[in-house]
């Protein structure tokens, strides 16, 4: 009889074959089938009727084969079925389905669940892609039957074809719970459980698999029962015990204990081209604390575009230089590595001291790399600014104290934590910098090991940027504006969401493709945008605030889908705009497929003022400053996630003068993207922008990938559960402390183990320190 830590193989049912294909989708053992949870729930116990359905909602009907017909069109081949309810009928369409000949006869029952459609040819309603079941009858046995009718029945996603279905699920998952029925360990703290008034591990396993007769269908369906709760408070628990297990292992070690004297203050009023804001006075304040403690610092920097993150960062960096230590800043791109260089010298030269700065990027010459690596190791470079050429091997620092990362996720949590752990160093303090502001669910859990600081204020003399929308037929429009502004002795910049060619799929981007999923969508089965994404959609402040900038341009619509439609590329707007619309203004070109030095060159001279309109793909998104640039102009905007393009606005309104970005967008604009593009003008809280994109995309989306860092969960979803986490860190922090604690002996010795057997497999994350 298996246990919860038995290989998958052993439960009834499995088998070494299936076994393997459940691997595939990281169930190796009981347990992991068990956390493998429905993800939404059928009520057939008291089915919708027909005649109830209203168009546009997603609905889960039971209902009768009365017909089925493969129809062949020119275009595509449809499978068409027909059911009902007595006199009511629905239709259900499939494209694409020759696979579904055959398979359904009249006479059958059929759960289906999908978007309800008005039909053109009748009164009757129409399911396009749906979702379906066929259901059990009197020849099925009375264990199958007891599983998928007269109840809740829960839907699950297929772990492998329709082999590995949700029939094939329920039925093997039901008699895993039997066999196991009272003997599934609990892995909390009897008292904790209590306290929070939790339901135990078995009972919530056991019913959100096979709901009890009376429990809340929209409960399940949001995860908001008390078993759902349990299961996800329970998993987030774990995580956050051993974030907070790191940070006190790192409390522990021994630090470097800076000291702040007067000759430390003095460096750095010096250097300082303005007075701080009280946002930069308090995070500086929050940092040099940690630097003046024994253990090593680990803190997040994080601020809003333009919040000048940068100057608070130079700043402690100053504090571990008068102390005798080597500064390292480590950013994700030669040109930003370039710019920060630049900066520093710039406002050390302030100083009355001498400083010296390296740059150490890998397009230097070889001779120059040795020779800065020389600096380095002897200890005569004091503040190191590169990129990852700095976590090479080669690179060894002689008292290395501080650590700065630009746009940590760039990098991923692997070269992160090499940086920390170089050897023969002691343990430098670090200060991640991030300019796309993280929401706080994000920030306990990808940084739940650090401690945060966050700067909410701009500083004096910003003004806001004026963000309008506009059609692509309005843009000659766009470039008189252009031209307006450059004879004002202002800068521009044009960014494109490709090189050349029309391509999508150029390394440099990061834009959505909502359009594809939308049209996917037909063909697949794909659930559409769903009604909330919708109604806020709907909420536009575009009307009428276009006219003002541009005279005779209403807002706009979202025009029908246009086949031949092409993206513009940087490389063939470049030509076009310098002979055409902006013919006799000095227009230069910037995309990542120049080599270190021609990019260099090219930002030199617009930050000189020699180039009037930059035209550029996203290589200008992060850090580039160039106070003279008013105008900020994106192309195919819908083609852009919401955080880059408020880091493309983020590149005008660095100075005194009023600054402009212009979206303009194509004849095909998703329902997302217009509700990003609706968020572009309506607000520019970077914050409040950055739990929209969390919300809209969802957790790993935001991110991109797993290897930026965010935790594999089997249950919790970061955004739906923020309450639970926030119980969960308050809990975690409560049982990892000594004294009073939480918990038999016996109990705690059981959550210790559980963690360290989760910390890696389960959460995917790497240990660090």
């Amino acid at each position: 009889m298996p246990g919860l830590d038995s290989p998958v193989k052993f439960v009834r049912g499995v088998g070494p074959q299936v076994s393997e294909m459940l691997a595939a989708k990281g169930i190796q053992t009981a347990e992991d089938l068990l956390y493998h949870l429905p993800f939404r729930y059928e009520d057939r116990q008291n089915p919708r009727s027909l005649d109830e359905l209203k168009p546009g909602e997603m609905a889960s009907v039971i209902a009768e084969v009365r017909g089925a017909a493969l129809l062949r069109t020119r275009r595509m081949p449809l499978f068409e079925l027909t059911v009902g309810q007595g006199r009511h009928a629905l239709k259900c369409i499939w494209f694409h389905a020759t696979y579904l000949e055959g398979k359904f006869h009249a006479g059958q029952t059929v759960a289906l669940y999908g978007k309800i459609e008005p039909s053109r040819s009748s009164s009757n309603f129409k399911m396009i892609q749906p979702q379906f079941e066929i259901l059990p009858d009197s020849s099925d046995d009375a264990e199958t039957r007891l599983l998928e009718v007269g109840r809740i029945t829960p839907v699950y996603e297929s772990l492998g074809g329709s082999r590995l279905a949700s029939r094939w699920q329920r039925k093997v998952i039901f008699n895993l719970l039997e066999d196991i029925r009272g003997k599934v360990p609990e892995c909390l703290p009897a008292s904790m459980v209590a306290r929070l008034d939790m339901a135990d591990r078995e009972a919530s396993l056991r019913e959100v698999h096979f709901p009890p007769e009376g429990t809340s269908l929209t409960q399940l369906q949001s995860w908001a029962t008390p078993p759902h709760r349990r299961l996800i408070f329970e998993e987030l628990f774990f995580l956050e015990l051993g974030l907070e297990l790191k940070r006190r292992k790192m409390r522990e070690r021994a630090g470097i204990a800076f000291e702040t004297s007067d000759k430390v203050r003095e460096a750095i009023r010096e250097v300082l081209p303005f007075h701080p804001t009280a946002a930069q006075k308090r995070t500086l304040g929050e940092i040099v604390t940690d630097m003046r403690a024994g253990s090593p610092m680990r803190r997040l920097l994080q601020g809003d575009v333009g919040s000048g993150k940068t100057i608070v960062a130079l700043q402690a960096m100053l504090v571990a230089i008068e102390n005798g230590y080597q500064a390292a800043l480590m950013a994700p791109t030669e040109i930003l590595a370039t710019q920060h260089f630049l900066a520093a010298r710039k406002l050390l030269e302030r100083s009355s001291r001498k400083y010296r700065l390296v740059l150490l990027t890998g397009s230097l010459d070889e001779d120059r790399k040795r020779a800065n690596r020389a600096l380095i190791n002897r200890g005569e470079a004091q503040l190191v600014i590169g990129t990852h050429a700095l976590i090479e091997e080669k690179v060894e620092f002689d008292r290395l104290g501080l650590v700065v990362v630009d746009e940590q996720h760039r990098f991923g949590v692997l070269q992160r934590f090499k940086l920390m752990k170089k050897p023969n160093q002691p343990e430098p303090d670090v200060l991640v910098m991030t300019a796309t502001p993280i929401p706080r669910t994000l920030a306990l859990s990808l940084y739940g090991d650090l401690d945060v600081s966050v700067l909410d204020e701009l500083p004096p003399g910003r003004t806001p940027i004026v963000t309008r929308r506009v059609p692509e037929e309005r843009s000659a429009d766009v470039w008189d504006f252009v031209r307006k502004q450059v004879a004002q002795k202002r800068q521009a910049y044009i960014v494109y969401p490709v090189i050349e060619g029309s391509s999508d799929d150029q390394p440099e981007l990061d834009f959505s493709h909502d359009d594809r999923v939308l049209t996917d969508a037909a063909t697949s089965g794909a659930p559409p945008i769903s009604e909330s994404h919708r109604e806020m959609s709907g909420k536009t402040t575009r009307k009428g605030k276009t006219a003002d900038l541009f005279p005779g341009i209403s807002a706009q619509k979202t025009a029908p889908k246009s086949k031949g439609a092409e993206l513009k590329s940087a490389v063939a707007m470049h030509e076009k705009l310098r002979t055409g619309p902006l013919a006799g203004l000095r227009v230069g070109l910037l995309h990542g497929r120049l080599d270190a030095d021609d990019k260099e060159v090219i930002m030199r001279r617009f930050q000189r003022g020699e180039i009037d309109v930059l035209v550029a793909t996203t290589v200008v998104e992060v850090g580039v400053d160039v106070p003279n640039a008013t105008v900020m102009v994106v192309e195919h905007a819908e083609r852009f996630g919401l955080a880059q393009l408020h880091q493309l606005r983020g590149r005008v309104g660095r100075g005194a003068a009023k600054s402009y970005c212009i979206l303009i967008t194509g004849q095909s604009v998703s329902e997302q993207a217009e509700e990003r593009l609706n968020a572009m003008v309506r607000t520019q809280d970077g914050f409040e922008l950055a739990e929209l994109d969390l919300s809209m995309r969802g957790p790993g989306e935001f991110f991109g990938t797993r290897q930026a860092g965010l935790p594999d969960f089997r249950v919790a979803n970061l955004v739906r559960d923020r309450a639970l986490l926030e119980l969960a860190k308050h809990e975690a922090e409560r049982f990892a402390t000594v004294k009073p604690g939480e918990g038999t002996e016996a109990e705690r010795a059981r959550v210790w183990a559980r963690l360290r057997e989760a910390w890696q497999r389960r959460y995917g994350l790497v240990e660090a320190g």
